[in-house]
Order: C-alpha cells, then sequence, then structure tokens
C-alpha cells in the first residue's frame, strides 16, 4: 500500500437505538453529541418488532406497541433538542425486530450507537442480545455506549491494533479523534502467551516478534500523521498476559476505545472475537467495533 492511496475517513450518520431504559436514554445523548461533533444528522430508532408479533397479537395490541414507540421517540427527541438544539434529528419507527432494523436504519455509512444493557424481558432488549448481535452482525461502524453523563472528557481516542494490516480501520479512528479534537492514541497488546508452545517459541525469536510489534506499530502511527498531519498520534506497545484485561485498563483513560472486527468465518454467523466481547461488557468507556467489511466497501485502504 503506497501513501499515496491513503485517504482520511469520512464519518457518517448516526443510528441510536431507544427502548424506554436508561441505558438507551444515555445512549441517545451520547450519539447526539456525536452526531453534532461530526456535522452529521441523528437519527432515533426504535424497533417495535411489530412484523413477528402480529403472527399472535391482535390489531389492538399492535396499535398500542407503535403509540407507545412514537412516545418514546417523541419524548427522546426533545431530550437531545434541549441539549443540541441545532442538531438535526430524525424518528424513525421501525417494524422489524431490533437487530434488523438498526441495520436496516444505518444503510450502508452510518454509525449505530447502543446502550451497554436494555430493559430486559420480552419487549426489547437493548445489549444483551440485541447489542451483542448488532456489533457481530452490522457492517458499519457499531459504538456500545458505558460509562454514565457524568464521566470527564479525556480528550483522547485509544485504538487497539494487532498489526499493520489494521491500517484499514485505524484511519476511521483517527477522523473520530480529529472530529472530537482530541488525541490519538494507538495501542497494541503483546501477549507473550500467544506465542507459547509454537516452533518459534525461543526467547530469542520472542524478543524478535516484540521488536516486529513495536515497529509495525509506529509504521501504523507515522501512516496516520501522514494523512492527519494535524492530529497528535501516539503509539504504545503493552506487555502482559491479559490483552482484554490491558485493554480494559486503558479505557479508564480515553474517551472512545476502538477495534477492528474480522469477517465471519466463511462469511456466515456473527463474529465476535474474545477481546471485543469482554470490553464490550467491561469497558470503562464506549467501544467502536469497525468491522473490514465497512472500510472495504467504503474504499479505504
Amino acid at each position: 500500500m503506497t501513501s499515496e492511496s491513503l485517504t482520511r475517513a469520512e464519518l457518517g450518520d448516526v443510528i441510536v437505538g431507544v427502548d424506554g431504559s436508561a441505558s438507551a436514554r444515555t445512549a441517545a445523548l451520547w450519539a447526539a453529541a456525536e452526531a453534532d461533533g461530526r456535522g452529521r444528522s441523528l437519527f432515533l430508532v426504535h424497533a417495535a418488532d411489530t412484523d413477528r408479533r402480529a403472527y399472535w397479537t391482535d390489531a389492538e395490541t399492535i396499535q398500542a406497541v407503535r403509540e407507545a414507540g412514537r412516545d418514546l421517540l417523541a419524548d427522546t427527541a426533545a431530550a437531545v433538542h434541549e441539549r443540541f438544539p441545532d442538531l438535526a434529528v430524525t424518528r424513525r419507527l421501525i417494524r422489524r425486530e431490533p437487530v434488523a432494523g438498526l441495520r436496516e436504519a444505518a444503510g450502508d455509512r452510518g454509525t449505530i450507537v447502543v446502550g451497554s444493557r436494555g430493559l430486559g424481558g420480552f419487549s426489547a432488549l437493548m445489549l444483551g442480545s440485541v447489542g451483542l448481535g448488532v456489533a457481530a452482525r452490522a457492517d458499519v461502524p457499531v459504538i456500545v455506549v458505558r460509562g454514565g453523563d457524568e464521566r470527564p472528557e479525556m480528550g483522547s481516542v485509544t485504538a487497539a491494533v494487532h498489526d499493520a494490516t489494521d491500517l484499514d480501520w485505524l484511519l476511521h479512528a483517527a477522523a473520530e479523534a480529529e472530529a472530537r479534537k482530541a488525541a490519538l492514541r494507538i495501542v497494541s497488546v503483546w501477549n507473550v502467551l500467544a506465542h507459547v508452545g509454537r516452533v518459534a517459541s525461543m526467547l530469542d525469536d520472542l524478543d524478535g516478534i516484540a521488536r516486529r510489534r513495536v515497529h509495525e506499530v509506529k509504521d501504523l502511527a507515522d501512516r496516520v500523521r501522514e494523512v492527519h498531519p494535524g492530529l497528535i498520534v501516539g503509539h504504545h506497545v503493552e506487555t502482559g498476559t491479559s490483552t482484554p484485561g490491558i485493554l480494559i485498563e486503558a479505557s479508564g483513560h480515553t474517551d472512545l476505545l476502538v477495534m477492528g472486527r474480522g469477517r465471519r468465518p466463511l462469511g456466515v454467523g456473527p463474529s465476535l472475537g474474545r477481546v471485543a466481547h469482554a470490553l464490550i461488557h467491561h469497558s470503562r468507556c464506549p467501544v467502536e467495533v469497525i468491522p473490514s467489511a465497512f472500510v472495504e466497501e467504503s474504499g479505504q485502504p
């Protein structure tokens, strides 16, 4: 890949799922700030799941569900307007179930935002199964909002990278940092236990692997600086035996933790790795998961 092929990532509209829970309310206000910072529109989405319910529920109940959804969207829009009076906000009541509904609303360029947990029970599960389903299946970036409104801004975005192949989504993280007027911190965890038992597990080879990782991360930082010369970019390789543990600790010192998501095995089924799963449940800040399909289709390198 040549430096001439590198281009700035374009941040799209923000789509947030609301279900009446306190977590979804927090996510909606966070998403409004995100859309405002990007200079993009905010879409408030309530997936009422009435298509499926219609098979066993009477028409009067379906109508009541729709009316409750419209009221929820109106109430959330009013709360957003109070904080961001100039933000363009669109309300969408979708008949499909939440995972499919949010994916539909996002199209191929939006960013989906969900809360860290939902109401539970039958009516709307906005993290648990739905949030995990969106993060694992969406072909656009998904942000799971963790931490409350009272959390102070840290002035940084952290990108958790593995190797040089992560440049494809790292430029999106750089755009996120630039939109916030924040610094970008690139972190890679070198876990020695990942190499134990391999042919290359001799001490000298492990040292060589570690040096290559440091070089790769520095090269990633240099490539980002080429595209974003005004952005403060730091890079660091952390050593340890628990990659999720190290990244969870790092999440306490940043405003957003960004990571990539590879293609699904054989192209079918969900694909959310152990590290992403742990961060979505335990991070101290919002977590953004960017699928490889998104950067490939958007024309980024």
